[in-house]
C-alpha cells in the first residue's frame, strides 16, 4: 500500500515513553508495525492497547488524526483467533470513505496473518460484488450501519460468531441518523462479544449508547489543553459574501500549501466552486454523494498521489479522508456547529504533523467565530487578504523554478538556434503593424525573451494589479448615548455626520435575498393608518422606549390595519423586551418578530379600536346620553333578521384592501359618510 492513514504513531514525546514492543502485539503484528517504520505509539494508542488486549470493553475519546484506528486494530488482530470460515471482527463506520480507509488499515496490519481477509461494505457500490466477497472469506468486516442492515436481512452476512465490535468515530455516526440502525445490530452481536467505542466528542447520543450496550468497560481519554489539535495553526478571514470566491483565490495564490481541502455546506457548492477555481487555473475536483463511488474513489487516490492539489467537499463526502498531503483546510462556509469544525481541521496536522486551517467569516457570522473560540478554548488569529505584491512574488516563484527545471533538462539546441535567428532579422514591426518604410530596428535576446515571458502570462500575469476588496466593517448599532449595544464606545457619534454623509449611509445600505436590508430584521406591529399612525410616530415611540438611535431604524411600511419596521439584527434581548411592551399612540402596538404565522388571539374590531385614539374622549362625550351606535348590532336584527348574515369577524382577510402599499405617505382624510 502506499500510505497509512492516521493509524500508527507519532515521534516520541514526554507523554509517551513505550514502544510497540512493550505493548505485547503479536509478533506478526509487531513486525508489520516496524515494516511501516514506527516505534513509538500515540497517546491513545498507548492506553487503548494494552485494554484491548485483555480482552476488556473500551471507551475512546480522542481528537481526530491521534491513532484510533492502530489503537482498537493492533490489539484486536493480535488476541482474536480467527476462524477461516467466520466473521469474527466488525467494525462499523460512519462513512464509505471511512470505511474503505479502516479496511487498506486493517489489512495492511494483518500483512503477515495470510489467514484474515478484510471486506468493506459500503453503500454506492455494487451489493454484489460484496456478495461474493463474503462468500469466499471476511474474517473482519468494515461497514457502514446501513448496507449492513442489508446483508444482514439478506443472509449475507451472520454476527453470532463476532468476537470484538468497534463503533469508530462513533458521534459522527449518530449524528448522520444512524442510531436505530446502530441499535439494531448491537443488539444482533453476542452478549459476550468484546465492544469498542471511539469518538472525538460525547454528544447525548453516544452517551446512550454508551449506557445501553456497552457494559462495564475501561476509559482512555485524552485530555488536551484545547479541543483542538494545538499544531494546527488556526485563522480567520473577515470577507463579505459576494467576495468569497474571489478572496478563496488570492488565498490559495498567498499561501504555501501541498494538498489543499475546502470544505462547503452543500452539494452544489462543491461543483461551483470547484469550477471557479479551475477557471482561474487551479488543479481542482469536487467530491460530494451526488459523484458515483468509483469516481469518489478516484478522486481521493488523485489527491494522494499528487496527480490533485485542491478537492472541494462537503462533510459528509470528506469525513473518512485522510491524506498526508493535506496540509491547508479551509472552511470556505463556517460550519454550524464546533463537532463539524473540529471534524474539519482534523483533516490536516495528522498523526502529529502541523497544518494549517482558514475560516471564511462574514459580517453576519461573527458570533459563530466566537461560539468557535469558546468551544475549542483556543483563539483564532485574524489573518489579512494577499496583496497584489504578494501573489505576485509567489507567482514570479513559481515562474522562476519552472524556467529553470526546462533549462535543468537542456535539449533546447534548436530553441536557441531560433532565438539567434530572430536577433539577426531584428523587428520591421511596430504597435503590431509592418513598417511601411521596410526599416528594421535592432531586437535582442532579451527583448524575445521579455515577449516571450508577457505572452507566457496572459491567463495568470506575473504582475497582477487586483483591486482592494472591501473589507466588512463592525456594524455596531449605536443608541443616543454615544456607546454601542456591546458597550464600547462609537468613534464617532451621529451628531458629527453631515447631511451628506447620512444620505450616502442610507444609499449604501443593501437590500438581502428576502427583502430585508442585510444585517436587518423585519418586526410586525399591529397599529397602521386607521389608528391614524405615522411613520414620525413609530420612529419616536421606537426610539424613545427603546433609546435607539433614529438613523439605526431601517425601512417603515405603513398599512391600514398594521405597519412593519427594519431593526439592526444585534438589538438585545433586554431592548426586544422593552418595545413588545411600548404603545404608540395611545394603542398596544403587539411589536413582535415578523413571521409567517397569523398574531394569536381574537382579531379586534374597528369600534374597539377606536376607543385608544387621541381624540377618543371627545368622541365618547360627543354621544354621551343616547349613545346611537351602541345597539346598531339590535338594530340590524331587526331591520334584517329575515336575512342571514356571516360573523363579520369570520371574514377572509381582503388582500386587494388590507396588503395593499401606500409605501410611506402620511394618512390622508377622505370624505365618508358626509364627514371630513
Amino acid at each position: 500500500m502506499e500510505n497509512i492513514p492516521e493509524d500508527v504513531g507519532v515521534e516520541p514525546t514526554d507523554e509517551s515513553l513505550v514502544t510497540f514492543e512493550d505493548l505485547g502485539l503479536a509478533p506478526e503484528v509487531l513486525e508489520a508495525v516496524k515494516k511501516a517504520g514506527y516505534e513509538t505509539p500515540s497517546p491513545i494508542q498507548a492506553k487503548a492497547i494494552p485494554a484491548l488486549l485483555q480482552g476488556a470493553n473500551l471507551l475512546g475519546t480522542a481528537q481526530t488524526g491521534t491513532g484510533k484506528t492502530a489503537a482498537f486494530a493492533l490489539p484486536l488482530l493480535s488476541r482474536i483467533q480467527f476462524n477461516g470460515h467466520e466473521t469474527s471482527m466488525l467494525v462499523l463506520t460512519p462513512t464509505r470513505e471511512l470505511a474503505i480507509q479502516v479496511a487498506e488499515a486493517i489489512q495492511q496490519y494483518a500483512i503477515k496473518l495470510p489467514k484474515v481477509h478484510v471486506v468493506p461494505v459500503y453503500g454506492g457500490q455494487d451489493i454484489a460484488i460484496q456478495m461474493r466477497a463474503l462468500k469466499r472469506t471476511a474474517n473482519i468486516i468494515v461497514a457502514t450501519p446501513g448496507r449492513l442492515i442489508d446483508h444482514i436481512k439478506r443472509g449475507s452476512i451472520v454476527l453470532s460468531s463476532v468476537k470484538a465490535i468497534v463503533l469508530d468515530e462513533a458521534d459522527e455516526m449518530l449524528d448522520m441518523g444512524f442510531m436505530e440502525d446502530v441499535d439494531t445490530i448491537l443488539k444482533e452481536i453476542p452478549a459476550d462479544c468484546q465492544r469498542a467505542l471511539f469518538s472525538a466528542t460525547m454528544p447525548n447520543d453516544v452517551k446512550k449508547i454508551i449506557e445501553e450496550h456497552l457494559g462495564e468497560y475501561e476509559e482512555a481519554r485524552i485530555e488536551g489543553k484545547t479541543t483542538t489539535v494545538e499544531n494546527i495553526r488556526q485563522r480567520f478571514l473577515l470577507v463579505k459574501n459576494e467576495h468569497k470566491i474571489e478572496a478563496l483565490a488570492r488565498v490559495l495564490e498567498g499561501e504555501d500549501f501541498d494538498g489543499v481541502l475546502i470544505f462547503v455546506r452543500t452539494k452544489q457548492n462543491t461543483t461551483e466552486v470547484a469550477e471557479k477555481l479551475e477557471s482561474r487555473g487551479f488543479n481542482v475536483a469536487p467530491l460530494n454523494g451526488d459523484l458515483a463511488q468509483s469516481m469518489r474513489e478516484r478522486t481521493i487516490n488523485r489527491l494522494k498521489m499528487g496527480k490533485l492539489d485542491i478537492v472541494v467537499a462537503t462533510d459528509v463526502a470528506a469525513r473518512g479522508i485522510d491524506v498526508d498531503r493535506i496540509s491547508l483546510v479551509v472552511n470556505y462556509d463556517i460550519p454550524y456547529d464546533t463537532e463539524s469544525y473540529v471534524h474539519r481541521i482534523g483533516r490536516t496536522g495528522r498523526a502529529g504533523r502541523s497544518g494549517n486551517a482558514i475560516l471564511f467569516i462574514t459580517p453576519r457570522e461573527r458570533r459563530l467565530l466566537k461560539t468557535i473560540e469558546k468551544a475549542t478554548r483556543q483563539p483564532i488569529e485574524a489573518m489579512a487578504m494577499p496583496t497584489s505584491e504578494q501573489i505576485s512574488e509567489k507567482r514570479v516563484t513559481a515562474f522562476k523554478n519552472k524556467v529553470k527545471s526546462v533549462v535543468s533538462y537542456g535539449e533546447l539546441d534548436k530553441f536557441k538556434a531560433l532565438v539567434h535567428a530572430m536577433v539577426e532579422e531584428g523587428c520591421n514591426m511596430e504597435n503590431g503593424a509592418v513598417l511601411e518604410d521596410g526599416s528594421v530596428r535592432e531586437m535582442t535576446a532579451e527583448d524575445i525573451a521579455a515577449a516571450v515571458i508577457k505572452m507566457y502570462q496572459k491567463k495568470q500575469p506575473l504582475f497582477p494589479e487586483l483591486k482592494p476588496l472591501e473589507t466588512p466593517k463592525d456594524r455596531r448599532e449605536k443608541n443616543r448615548s454615544g456607546r454601542d449595544f456591546i458597550g464600547r464606545d462609537s468613534e464617532k457619534p451621529e451628531s458629527e455626520f453631515s447631511g451628506e454623509e447620512k444620505s450616502r449611509l442610507r444609499k449604501e445600505r443593501k437590500e438581502g435575498s428576502n427583502g430585508v436590508e442585510e444585517g436587518f430584521l423585519r418586526y410586525y406591529m399591529g397599529v397602521g393608518r386607521m389608528d391614524r399612525v405615522t411613520p414620525k410616530d413609530i420612529v419616536g415611540a421606537i426610539a424613545g422606549e427603546g433609546n435607539i438611535s433614529s438613523s439605526n431604524i431601517g425601512r417603515i411600511k405603513l398599512f391600514d390595519r398594521f405597519s412593519t419596521v427594519e431593526l439592526p439584527e444585534t438589538l438585545p434581548q433586554e431592548v426586544l423586551d422593552i418595545l413588545s411592551g411600548m404603545t404608540i399612540r395611545g394603542n398596544d402596538s403587539k411589536f413582535r418578530l415578523m413571521t409567517d404565522e397569523p398574531p394569536t388571539g381574537p382579531r379586534e374590531s374597528r369600534e374597539s379600536r377606536r376607543g385608544f385614539h387621541r381624540d377618543g374622549d371627545r368622541r365618547s362625550r360627543k354621544f354621551e346620553g343616547d349613545r346611537p351606535f351602541e345597539n346598531r348590532k339590535a338594530r340590524r336584527e331587526k331591520m334584517f333578521g329575515d336575512r342571514k348574515f356571516g360573523n363579520r369577524e369570520d371574514r377572509p382577510f381582503r388582500k386587494d384592501h388590507d396588503e395593499r402599499s401606500f409605501g410611506d405617505r402620511p394618512f390622508r382624510k377622505t370624505r365618508r359618510f358626509g364627514r371630513v
